[in-house]
């Protein structure tokens, strides 16, 4: 039987309509055929400088096209890189735009106090490099007390901060706020000092990082040493307590906005002792005092100094020996100066013994300051003796360059002391500490700081407060060291020169009140007479004819006006000092006015009996003589070349010496003393100023009729002829007022004593009538040197004697005399003068003129 096939695959499917798709479970439905796609694709259009938003064309901006504005909000930025980016930014718009600083100062500084306490550290020190650079500096001539109180507030805020770091970063703000704005901190001193008071009581958190501390530190000094720390100068004498020369102070003297802080102070004081305490077991384990161990304990010791300084010199004194007395004598005198001295475990480098010695005078400063009511016993007060002994000798420091540095800045604080310690101390320290001084004295550095501090000191203790009626001392020991002191004086300002007028200035000004103290106190007398021998040479020297000139010479004016005051205070003023005193009036590289000053001061010491009427005399015929006049020809047609001329200052020094002399007495007395030295001078032939000074000297102290001697008559007539001659050859007639004070001397010799006009006429004629033309041996001409010009200056001066009315009245009783001279000058018309057509044509009208007007005048 055969079996039915079954129906194939493809006749089973022919009957389904739609197929049924299976989905795997989790599997995303494919989208419908017939949906829309909604996405849309497109392409940026990037138009470059279109856009108004980004156009920055006359905007200030920084390296990276940031403008301000866009750089303060980024400073609020959450990742603290973008943060120190944009102070950056900020730094270097406004180093090349410091305008945009000054026009939104405020804002500025309203955004950037933001910052301060920034998490960030490295966000931290770049804002305060930004105010430290730029922001204050650019800020200083703004109103400053409404730029810091918007800082004040963030500062106080970081103060308190959790963070110790940012809490130190604070004062450093603070102490940055200080110093260009120090009025601050007597505005917010009780918060700053209690600020203060807490993160040192947090010291062993800072221990742990000295650097921080140290830096916290030295702002603490900072304003501490704004607090007053002087004596009011109600209580003070002149000098009083007087400030060292050499270190001034910025701190003010009142304790004005200081007196509620007294209590704060107090607890300061005592966190600081107990800082310094917990820092000694660091020094006994330490191998070796490091710099930032040395940086912090030097700090917190001159902490404690200014604020005891305050307590004594800046409160009342009842509130100061309260302070004193039952604040901090106890815990000073056991955790500090019980320690005392400190000394290195082991010695291991010249660094830190001169590290171990400046502890060491700090705590002795702050030893001298509260004696008096620590009232030490007598073997701590000899310890603290001998340190004071052996740190003026340098015995205690090192050799080294910087050791001596060290010392030299150091060593001084101990000085305002000394004075009080020689007076108090038994005989034994008292030679042994002036001992000690005298040697820092006289063996420091004459240029340095530590100089002048000892000069101070010097005065302290050679004039007490400036007493006038101080009494001298009557200890040989003390007046042994004085003796010393005062004859260092003078070779010290030959060391000095000119280097350092600041220097000399503070010697002279000792030097001044030696003198000015000296007449009540017989030591001091004796030993300013004596350093005029050793000044001599401060003003000048001479040696085998040749000149030197001291320091006097090239210091400035406020220099040279003390040394000339100290001229006036020497008793008995020695012929050898005003020799080189005189020298330096002649040397023309002097001021005129410098000049008139010594003479002012000379002049008023001779008055009041300090200088021989012959050396008073002698000085100023000194000057008169050897003056030298440049250009010396008075010919004005010579003298229009020349820039510089001193012919107004040595005739304005003339009048002030013929003045002067006049004013010496009786003037006839004076005129004999200088009688036959200025007719000596005269005959010498001295230039035409020169001569015409001495012979202004003469009219000055003579009268009609003269009351020169015959002698002095003669030799002037015998000088008179070449001196007039000279005068008229230089000067031409229509220069009236020149030749006026050349030849009014001359005339006035004339009026006074008929017999030197007739004598001189007599000379000129016997010139006339020689055959060679030649004039006496005792006359001489400097400028009409051949017999033409001394022709031509005859009649030129035969002119102007008749033009005188005076002289034409005196001249006409020698009609002899002037007939024989116009009769000799017509004799000389022919050859015995070669002169040139020109020449004789103006020979001939001058001759002419000369006799219309001698027959035209008066007899006498």
């Amino acid at each position: 039987m055969v079996r039915s096939k079954a129906p194939s695959k493809k006749q089973q499917k022919k009957g389904i309509d739609f197929k049924k798709i299976k989905r795997k479970l989790g599997r995303k439905l494919p989208p419908p055929k017939n949906a829309t796609n909604t996405e849309i694709k497109s392409k940026a259009i990037v138009l470059p400088e279109q856009s108004v938003a980004t156009n920055k064309e006359g905007l200030a901006v920084s390296k990276k096209g940031l403008t301000l504005k866009e750089l303060l909000q980024q400073t609020s930025h959450h990742n603290a890189k973008v943060r120190r980016d944009a102070l950056m930014g900020i730094k270097d718009l406004v180093l090349n735009h410091p305008a945009e600083l000054r026009l939104h100062r405020y804002a500025v500084i309203e955004k950037l106090r933001e910052r301060i306490s920034d998490d960030d550290k490295v966000v931290r020190e770049a804002l305060y490099q930004l105010f430290k650079s730029e922001i204050f500096p650019g800020c200083a001539e703004d109103n400053q007390g409404l730029l810091i109180s918007l800082l004040m507030t963030y500062i106080f805020n970081a103060m308190t901060n959790l963070a110790i770091d940012i809490r130190l970063m604070a004062f450093k703000f603070f102490d940055l706020v200080v110093q260009y704005y120090p009025p601050c901190f007597s505005l917010y001193a009780e918060k700053i000092l209690q600020s203060y008071e807490d993160i040192l009581r947090k010291n062993q958190y800072c221990l742990e990082d000295k650097g921080k501390l140290r830096t916290t530190l030295s702002g603490l000094v900072h304003c501490l040493s704004l607090l007053p720390s002087k004596k009011p100068e109600s209580e003070k004498g002149i000098s009083g307590d007087r400030m060292i020369h050499a270190f001034e102070p910025d701190a003010p003297t009142a304790n004005t906005g200081f007196s509620t802080i007294i209590k704060k102070l107090k607890e300061l004081v005592l966190v600081l002792i107990n800082c310094f305490q917990d820092f000694i077991p660091l020094l006994i384990s330490m191998p070796q005092l490091d710099a930032q161990s040395f940086d912090c304990i030097l700090s917190i010791l001159q902490s404690i100094d200014i604020a005891v300084r305050f307590f004594i010199y800046g409160t009342h004194e009842v509130a100061a020996e309260s302070i004193c007395n039952q604040t901090l004598s106890s815990p000073l005198s056991k955790k500090l100066l019980g320690v005392f001295p400190l000394y290195p475990k082991q010695h291991l480098s010249v660094k830190e013994d001169d590290r171990y010695f400046i502890l060491n005078i700090v705590i002795t400063d702050i030893f001298l300051h509260l004696r008096e009511w620590i009232c030490p016993s007598a073997n701590v007060f000899e310890k603290f003796l001998e340190f004071i002994e052996n740190a003026l000798l340098g015995t205690i420091c090192s050799s080294t360059r910087s050791g001596k540095a060290a010392w030299e800045k150091h060593v001084s604080s101990l000085l305002p002391f000394i004075p009080k310690l020689a007076s108090e101390v038994e005989t034994r320290w008292q030679s042994r500490i002036l001992e000690s001084f005298t040697q820092t004295f006289k063996g420091c550095n004459p240029e340095s700081s530590l100089k002048l501090a000892c000069l101070s000191m010097i005065e302290e203790m050679l004039i007490p407060n400036g007493d006038k009626h101080y009494t001298e001392a009557s200890d040989t020991v003390v007046l042994d060291f004085q003796t010393v002191w005062i004859r260092e004086l003078p070779s010290l300002l030959m060391l000095l020169g000119d280097r350092q007028p600041s220097s000399s200035q503070v010697v002279l000004r000792l030097l001044l009140r030696l003198g000015q103290f000296s007449g009540s106190n017989s030591f001091l007398f004796w030993e300013y007479e004596n350093t005029q021998f050793a000044l001599s040479e401060f003003y000048s020297t001479c040696e085998e004819g040749n000149i030197y000139y001291g320091p006097f010479m090239r210091l400035p004016w406020d220099c040279q006006e003390l040394s000339i005051c100290c001229l006036y205070y020497f008793s008995n003023l020695s012929a050898l000092l005003l020799k080189s005193v005189a020298l330096c009036c002649l040397c023309p590289e002097l001021e005129p006015f410098v000049s008139f000053r010594i003479l002012e001061v000379l002049h008023a010491a001779y008055k009041a009996g300090h200088i021989q009427i012959a050396d008073h005399i002698s000085f100023f015929v000194t000057l008169l003589s050897r003056f030298k006049v440049f250009p010396e020809n008075i010919d004005p047609v010579r003298e229009s070349d020349v820039k510089v001329s001193n012919h107004g200052a040595f005739k304005s020094l003339t009048s002030v010496l013929c003045s002067y002399l006049s004013q010496m007495g009786d003037s006839s007395v004076v005129l004999q003393i200088l009688d036959k030295a200025i007719i000596g001078l005269i005959l010498l032939q001295p230039p035409l100023d020169n001569a015409c000074a001495m012979l202004k000297v003469l009219i000055v102290l003579d009268s009609k009729p003269t009351r020169l001697s015959e002698q002095s008559i003669i030799a002037l007539s015998n000088f008179l002829p070449g001196y007039l001659m000279d005068v008229v050859h230089c000067i031409p007639e229509d220069d009236v007022r020149t030749w006026r004070y050349y030849l009014l001397p001359c005339f006035f010799l004339f009026d006074r004593s008929n017999k030197v006009l007739k004598l001189v006429l007599d000379v000129i004629g016997s010139f006339l009538t020689d055959s060679n033309l030649s004039l006496p041996s005792d006359t001489s001409t400097r400028y009409a040197t051949d017999n033409l010009s001394r022709i031509n200056a005859t009649i030129s001066l035969l002119l102007l004697m008749y033009k005188d009315i005076k002289v034409q009245k005196i001249i006409s009783l020698f009609r002899t005399e002037v007939s024989s001279i116009l009769q000799s000058i017509a004799s000389l018309q022919s050859s015995e003068v070669k002169m040139t057509l020109e020449e004789r044509h103006r020979f001939q009208c001058s001759f002419e003129q000369l006799k219309v007007v001698t027959s035209t005048s008066p007899a006498g």
